[in-house]
């Protein structure tokens, strides 16, 4: 029999033991630490002999007792056995990305456990039992607050002017495209005002059983609202450059940081040079507790993820009703975003930054209509 270390394997430390974590075939399983000397000999096809050969200070009894444990994980694999076969079909499709995002997606797969059956997927889809919440000793954790403030910080009240959104939905989401050239001009403090009220604004509150949630215009796994706003003024009326947060419950600004230039704004975003054009940047920020004080599970990360997206969504639709060039990028520096909006980047940490302004009548970036040229060079179906 020969067998071969899995090439989609991660191993880790939790609750100070060794962990081999094969993916997505295999089980988490808990070894001794000699595990990663027996992997690491198995690089390519052997058998337990040969490798019990080249480990001379271990036993052929030792290595054949970790054989079985780690063949039984999924940490090694059988020679023409399907799970190598899908090993090697997942390491080449996946390869470009591996370890970090195949391990991500493949260890979140399937895993919707949570104590006591809570947050079981209810007949409409949305997880049920909304604000139950289990602490690490079984008892009721207490829930964090609906909404982030800044108390001491200087704020400034936005006009509640509603959204002229008249625009036909249609033209909107026909419309809606991803801007990298701006006017400069300054945006007007009512639109900003306008845009964060409808994309980041509560629309109603709802009983979970144990309080209020509140909604807003964007879907939101479990209404927990995880998501924060904090905006980077670079052009906007009544308003100096700057960091700033958006409190939601006081439709507020709250200053954090005084200073924003372009070439900052640009440097931020993995130096972009487009972000140093719009009027205002936007990063959507996750407070995790929110979400996992519900939903322990890490499959939930994925959800903070997902309603990012929703947001983004929203925000750009919003923003093209209002007049306004959206767009949106994932390429941004983490920690120095962090820094800026006053983020601790471990329990409240960055996910994506969003940007506004008024679009240039002739877009120097935008792409060209695809041509003949372009359609004859591109595979639009398989063979």
């Amino acid at each position: 029999m020969r067998l071969r270390r899995s090439r989609c394997l991660t191993c880790y430390w939790h609750d100070g033991a060794f962990v081999v974590h094969p993916h997505p075939h295999g089980t988490p399983t808990a070894l001794h630490p000699a595990a990663a000397e027996i992997l690491a000999a198995f690089e390519d096809w052997s058998t337990p002999g040969e490798v019990a050969g080249l480990l001379g200070h271990l036993t052929p009894d030792t290595v054949e007792e970790a054989v079985t444990a780690l063949a039984g994980s999924g940490a090694l694999l059988t020679s023409g056995s399907e799970a190598a076969h899908r090993d090697e079909r997942i390491a080449t499709q996946w390869g470009a990305w591996m370890p970090e995002a195949s391990f991500f997606h493949y260890a979140t797969q399937d895993v919707y456990d949570t104590p006591s059956g809570e947050g079981e997927p209810s007949a409409g889809g949305e997880p049920s039992g909304a604000g139950k919440s289990v602490g690490a000793g079984g008892e009721r954790a207490p829930l964090p607050p609906l909404f982030t403030g800044y108390p001491e910080a200087p704020r400034i009240l936005l006009p509640r002017r509603p959204a002229e959104l008249g625009a036909p939905f249609e033209r909107v989401l026909y419309d809606r495209r991803t801007h990298r050239d701006f006017t400069g001009a300054p945006v007007p403090l009512d639109t900003l005002a306008a845009l964060l009220a409808v994309a980041f604004g509560p629309v109603d509150f709802i009983d979970c059983g144990r309080g209020a949630l509140y909604r807003r215009t964007s879907p939101q796994g479990g209404s927990r609202q995880e998501i924060d706003a904090y905006v980077g003024v670079l052009g906007v009326s009544g308003l100096s450059p700057g960091w700033y947060h958006y409190n939601g419950l006081q439709h507020a600004l709250e200053l954090l940081s005084e200073g924003l230039t372009p070439a900052e704004s640009a440097r931020l975003c993995a130096g972009q040079s487009w972000a140093a054009r719009p009027a205002f940047l936007v990063v959507l920020a996750a407070r995790l507790e929110r979400m996992s004080v519900k939903y322990p599970t890490p499959r939930a990360y994925r959800v903070c993820l997902l309603d990012a997206g929703h947001l983004g969504q929203t925000f750009a639709l919003t923003a093209t009703a209002l007049g306004l060039g959206p767009a949106q990028t994932g390429a941004f520096r983490d920690a120095a975003v962090a820094d800026r909006c006053g983020l601790d980047n471990t329990g409240h940490t960055p996910l994506y930054v969003l940007a506004a302004g008024h679009p240039a009548p002739v877009p120097q970036d935008a792409p060209p209509p695809a041509g003949i040229a372009a359609f004859g060079s591109t595979a639009l179906l398989a063979p």
